[in-house]
C-alpha cells in the first residue's frame, strides 16, 4: 500500500485524501502535506482507509516533499471532478 493515495473512511478526518508513506501489520501512516506533513504522519487503522489504486503509484517516497504530496492530491481531486 505504500505510495498509493487513500481515503479516510472513519474518524474526524473522514473523507480526506492522504498518501500512504509507511505500513505495519495493522496500521498505515498517512500524510497530506498540509494538516499532516511528513514530519507528523497520522497513524490509521488499515480498516479505516480505502486505497485508491486507479492513480499511478508514487515510488520515490523517501525523496518526496510536502509540496509534491499536496500537488498529487490536488491533481487527483481535480481529475475526479472532471470525470463527474
Amino acid at each position: 500500500m505504500i505510495g498509493y493515495l487513500a481515503y479516510s473512511l472513519a474518524g474526524h478526518d473522514k473523507g480526506r485524501t492522504y498518501l500512504v508513506i509507511d505500513e505495519t501489520e495493522n496500521y498505515v501512516y498517512v500524510v497530506d502535506g498540509q494538516m499532516r506533513p511528513l514530519d507528523r504522519p497520522k497513524k490509521k487503522n488499515k480498516r479505516h482507509v480505502q486505497v485508491i489504486k486507479i492513480n499511478s503509484r508514487c515510488t520515490d517516497i523517501p525523496s518526496i516533499t510536502n509540496e509534491e504530496i499536496k500537488y498529487l492530491i490536488k491533481q487527483y481531486c481535480r481529475d475526479i471532478k472532471e470525470v463527474k
